[in-house]
């Protein structure tokens, strides 16, 4: 967590701690495993509706609305809408949101790294 020295300067808003910062909510919002698998599946890439259904497997149409909606709120995301009949709508990751994908795949490579450690730890858990 972010110490107090480093907060010195910011506002108050950008207190993780608080429970009433921007900074939480934030955090809230994309810490949760479809906004992390919506952007890990964007990646570099620009992808309609039901390619990222299909690319996120067991996402809801409702979750996957919702996620992309906050994403977009929280400008990680754009969507672009074409005039055509039906309307094509595309998703692509913007600036910040390509940053935050460099974190995201630490989170995958992490996971990936000690996927045998906690397997075997949630045996010994279990039992």
């Amino acid at each position: 967590m972010v110490t107090k020295q480093l907060l010195k300067d910011l506002p108050e808003n950008a207190d993780l701690r608080r429970a009433d910062s921007l900074a939480r909510e934030i955090f809230s919002d994309v810490a949760n495993k479809w906004a992390l698998l919506i952007i890990e599946a964007l990646g570099e890439r620009t992808l309609r509706f039901s390619e990222l259904r299909n690319e996120v497997e067991g996402v809801s149409h409702k979750m996957l609305t919702q996620n992309l909606r906050m994403l977009e709120r929280n400008g990680l995301v754009d969507r672009k809408v074409h005039p055509t009949v039906p309307p094509k709508v595309e998703y692509t990751l913007t600036e910040p949101g390509r940053a935050l994908r460099t974190t995201v795949d630490a989170i995958c490579g992490w996971t990936h790294q000690y996927l045998g450690h906690i397997e075997s730890a949630r045996g010994r858990f279990d039992t």
